[in-house]
């Protein structure tokens, strides 16, 4: 049986190297030979990857980023039970995807790798996350702000329907993160 110190060990390096996978700067780069870093805005993301080579970059991104997280949290539950294990792989998935060393720490914005934390973590509040996106952008016609209130609700949402203060404090730690990464 392994200790505890090296299961978090384990834990960290897998979420993080798993993390550091930037979908969006490898489909760029398979499919025109560029670094998505110098191309659109510069972001190494799903919304970037759409904006240079269309819909299919978008999406093959989003399927890499959100399967990089979900692996990442498949392999900690085989390796150690609880939230607080989960918690930590999400957070170290996100460090990863935000400043994946292979590429000089300049990463994409997180969004989408809290986004599958949650939908791992507990899925309602992807539910809770779409609906109140669709209401928000009705009425105020800003996809920014309208996503930015929306994934608030994820943590809240979260502590309501399971009651785990664990499971709020990490997914209010990447929320507030992903906020935090969009004033930069």
């Amino acid at each position: 049986m392994m200790s505890n110190s090296i299961i978090i060990s384990i834990i960290i390096l897998v979420s993080y190297g798993l993390g550091s996978i930037t979908g969006a700067y490898y489909i760029v780069k398979m499919f025109t030979g560029e670094d998505i870093r110098k191309l659109g805005s510069g972001n190494v993301g799903a919304t970037n990857a759409g904006r240079v080579i269309g819909k299919k970059g978008f999406l093959l991104t989003l399927l890499i980023d959100v399967g990089k997280v979900i692996l990442a949290l498949m392999i900690t539950a085989q390796l150690a039970e609880g939230e607080s294990y989960f918690v930590l792989s999400s957070i170290f998935v996100m460090i990863g995807h935000l400043f994946p060393i292979q590429l000089g720490l300049h990463g994409g914005k997180g969004v989408v790798a809290y986004l599958a934390s949650a939908l791992f973590l507990n899925p309602l509040t992807i539910g809770v996350f779409a609906i109140t996106m669709g209401i928000s952008y009705m009425i105020l016609r800003k996809y920014t702000i309208a996503g930015f209130l929306s994934m608030a609700t994820i943590p809240i949402t979260a502590y309501v329907i399971e009651g785990s203060f664990t499971i709020f404090i990490g997914l209010l730690s990447l929320f507030v993160t992903v906020l935090l990464v969009h004033k930069r």
